[in-house]
Order: structure tokens, then C-alpha cells, then sequence
């Protein structure tokens, strides 16, 4: 299904949680949005994590917290803010980095 997006494998994984996450609450958020967006997650998550064991540093951790934060909001993703996108995509991060 990835392919049919024209995304990877791992953006699929971003684009599925940011699509949940809108059906559940009731918001409107273009699908081709979402995909933009997913694709800017993966960028990030690849930019910070290219330190050998980044999971285990908090330095590192934090800045990635805090961009991606950023992302999202500058994103209006979500439109009222929830914590919830912000723990199930780092949860996405976590298994994303251990499994590479």
C-alpha cells in the first residue's frame, strides 16, 4: 500500500499513525497533507538518529522531541494540541530505529 502512497515503507508507518490519530479525534487533515508530512517525520527521525546509539541519549532525544514538536505545530497538526500523536509517533520512532 506504501507504494500506491509513493512512500516508503517506514513513511507508511508515520502517515498510518497521523491518520488514525485525525479519524479518532474528527479533524480535517488532507490525506496528501499527511503524506507530506509523514515524509518530513521520516527526514527528521533520520537526521537525528544517524549517532550511534542516539536512542540511549538524551541530548539527542530531547532535540528530536523538540523538532518534532515544532514540525507539528508548524504543520497544525493536530488542529487542539494532544499528546497522544506526539507519544504513539515516538513509540513509531523507537520501533523504527531498533529494527533497522
Amino acid at each position: 500500500e506504501f507504494k500506491k502512497l509513493g512512500i516508503t515503507f517506514e513513511e507508511k508507518a508515520f502517515y498510518d499513525i497521523l491518520v488514525d490519530v485525525r479519524d479518532k479525534n474528527g479533524f480535517e487533515y488532507a490525506n496528501d497533507r499527511c503524506i507530506e508530512l509523514a515524509k518530513k517525520i521520516k527526514e527528521l527521525v533520520d537526521g537525528s538518529s544517524m549517532y550511534a546509539d542516539w536512542i540511549n541519549n538524551n541530548n539527542i532525544r530531547s532535540a528530536l522531541s523538540s523538532d518534532l514538536l515544532d514540525l507539528l505545530y508548524d504543520a497544525g497538526y493536530p488542529p487542539e494540541w494532544s499528546d497522544d500523536i506526539f507519544d504513539k509517533i515516538l513509540v513509531q520512532v523507537n520501533n523504527y530505529k531498533k529494527n533497522q
